[in-house]
């Protein structure tokens, strides 16, 4: 009896559910994903910017937590719009959706400002960090946010352990309980510039809307990094000795008046760790790519196999299902 075969192909698209991949071990975040978003244009320098701002960061990190977290291993997915080459690694269960940062474009009106997304209350890990291919190739914006390695942490603690920003652009003044106007800061005595145009207003007893004031570059405090961690001197999370419970911050709203610090101290990854006394290692990077997974199914459609076409039909529809699941998982 002749036989005939059909080749039949299949492209099963992923879909990947939402959930980190991070893991802390001893003291090192390990398996974080940087992607980039398909749209993105391919530019070199957007690879070199992202290892050097984690590699900046993880020395930020050490320092900010009392030597107790760093950055271990990064993977980095490169998005397959950008030219295929033999050291990018293929993606196993790492997506552009799964992703804890992303690379892309601006979101709405945030322009190229770094946010986290958080979904969650007071201690609860946001979704994914966004910057911008802008915020990583461009450095005069670092004279706007201070270094991409200091912005990292300060997002990173967004997402990593729920805690907010300790400014606020919306009220940036507000009346003390000693009936005083005080500017929305960590510290009462941060030095600070105001706008040359700003008007006190005798009949509200407070600066006119849209007033706003800009810290000193030159300051002594060393926190907070929650508030302004482009200032140089800053170079910790505020505690409960110094955290500022008036302020009308989302920290304060969120977080029930508690200091960052405070709150990072009761997250699991801090039960968990412990002061390290030695250098850590530099973080390692993986550049992976995604690419088409193809199925090949042979089937015999041959008249032998006529009798049974149905129950054939059936088969392939499972063994198609059972296959694409398991590229999903």
């Amino acid at each position: 009896t002749k036989f005939s075969l059909k080749l039949i192909f299949f492209n099963c698209s992923i879909i990947n559910l939402m959930g980190t991949m991070i893991n802390l071990n001893n003291n090192g975040f390990e398996d974080i994903v940087i992607a980039i978003n398909p749209a993105i244009t391919e530019d070199a320098k957007i690879l070199t910017n992202i290892k050097d701002m984690v590699k900046e960061a993880s020395n930020y990190l050490i320092s900010a937590t009392e030597r107790r977290f760093y950055f271990k291993s990064v993977k980095i997915l490169i998005p397959l719009t950008w030219t295929q080459k033999p050291e990018y690694k293929r993606v196993r269960t790492e997506s552009y959706e799964k992703a804890d940062i992303i690379v892309a474009d601006p979101y709405l009106k945030s322009g190229d400002d770094p946010y986290t997304l958080q979904f969650g209350g007071c201690g609860v890990p946001g979704r994914y960090i966004h910057f911008t291919p802008t915020f990583l190739t461009n450095n005069n914006l670092r004279d706007v946010y201070g270094s991409r390695g200091r912005v990292f942490v300060h997002e990173w603690a967004h997402l990593r352990w729920g805690v907010f920003d300790e400014y606020n652009y919306d009220a940036p003044f507000y009346v003390t309980k000693e009936k005083k106007v005080e500017a929305t800061r960590y510290l009462p005595n941060l030095k600070l510039t105001y706008g040359l145009d700003c008007i006190f207003l005798e009949n509200t007893q407070m600066y006119e809307p849209g007033c706003q004031f800009v810290p000193n570059k030159s300051q002594s405090t060393p926190v907070s990094i929650m508030y302004m961690q482009s200032l140089p001197s800053v170079t910790m999370f505020c505690d409960k000795n110094n955290h500022n419970i008036e302020a009308p911050n989302l920290q304060n709203k969120f977080c029930n008046y508690k200091s960052t610090w405070e709150v990072i101290m009761n997250s699991t990854d801090f039960a968990s760790s412990s002061v390290i006394s030695t250098p850590p290692p530099d973080p390692t990077f993986t550049l992976m790519q995604t690419r088409d997974r193809v199925v090949c199914l042979v089937l015999d459609v041959s008249g032998s196999m006529s009798g049974v076409s149905i129950a054939l039909e059936d088969s392939f529809n499972k063994i198609f299902k059972i296959i694409c699941i398991g590229m999903l998982g």
